[in-house]
């Protein structure tokens, strides 16, 4: 019990803690967006399963360091590029991000009806299958960078659970403003093919500073509050509706009325 009256234990502590909350926003923007195709009775639970397996996957790779220390060393090389395991899960989980995300964004805009498709509902076992590809690749940047902060395993698997702890609670209210602002989903989209440049980038060894990618973030953000705050300022207004949001339902409706009142 002599950590409790340790400083640097209680210092790596509050730093892991932190980075792992910072490390954990994309996922819990990724996981929200993936929640909100799903009926508002299963989004909680999903958004749970999907940071209770983020954990558990975390703490099952800092129990696994050495693997996760040998996933750095170069595997093959291809014209002169070494490639490691690392690399392949960061290209892997980039490129799905970035496939991802851009369909997300033209389902919102565009819709599928254009293309004479049968939009079907989310179910709830896919939607946890893709939250857990997103989670291997998250969490196992989080777990690098856990190893290189910290010496003492105790301290890396408290930080994890700390950190989803408050993820869990936070992941409600973020998924219901996002959910209640479509600028803010679109943002949020446009935040995860950023994310996902970023992972691929990472795999070809082309290291981009986290600082600048959360601060061109952190801007965005506070544009986006600026625009939400005149907006609130100028009265109600009739806010944009995207494709798949509950508005849609909606005027589904109200166009079938029309159109029955006009037989």
């Amino acid at each position: 019990m002599d950590w409790l009256t340790s400083p640097e234990v209680w210092s790596a502590l509050i730093t892991l803690t932190a980075l792992e909350i910072v490390l954990g926003i994309d996922n819990i923007v990724f996981i929200s967006i993936l929640a909100g195709k799903l009926p508002p009775e299963q989004q909680a639970r999903a958004r749970l399963v999907g940071l209770s397996a983020a954990m558990i996957m975390r703490i099952l790779l800092l129990f696994s360091i050495s693997w996760v220390i040998g996933l750095t060393e170069p595997w093959f090389a291809i014209l002169d590029h070494d490639f490691s395991g690392r690399d392949l899960i960061l290209l892997g989980g980039g490129l799905f991000l970035l496939a991802k995300s851009t369909m997300e964004i033209h389902e919102k805009l565009e819709g599928s009806e254009e293309h004479g498709e049968s939009r079907t509902a989310a179910s709830f076992t896919g939607v946890i299958i893709q939250i857990m590809l997103l989670d291997i690749v998250f969490s196992l940047d989080s777990v690098i960078t856990a190893v290189g902060m910290a010496d003492d395993l105790p301290v890396m698997v408290a930080a994890v659970v700390i950190a989803v702890g408050v993820m869990m609670v936070g992941a409600g209210p973020i998924s219901a403003f996002v959910d209640q602002h479509p600028t803010v989903k679109m943002l949020a989209l446009s935040f995860l093919l950023l994310i996902g440049m970023s992972l691929v980038a990472e795999g070809f060894h082309q290291h981009i500073p986290k600082g600048y990618i959360y601060a061109a973030m952190a801007f965005s953000i506070l544009v986006e509050v600026l625009n939400l705050r005149v907006r609130a300022g100028d009265g109600p207004t009739e806010p944009v509706h995207l494709r798949g949001g509950p508005h849609e339902d909606t005027a589904n409706r109200e166009i079938a009325t029309s159109v029955e009142a006009s037989r």
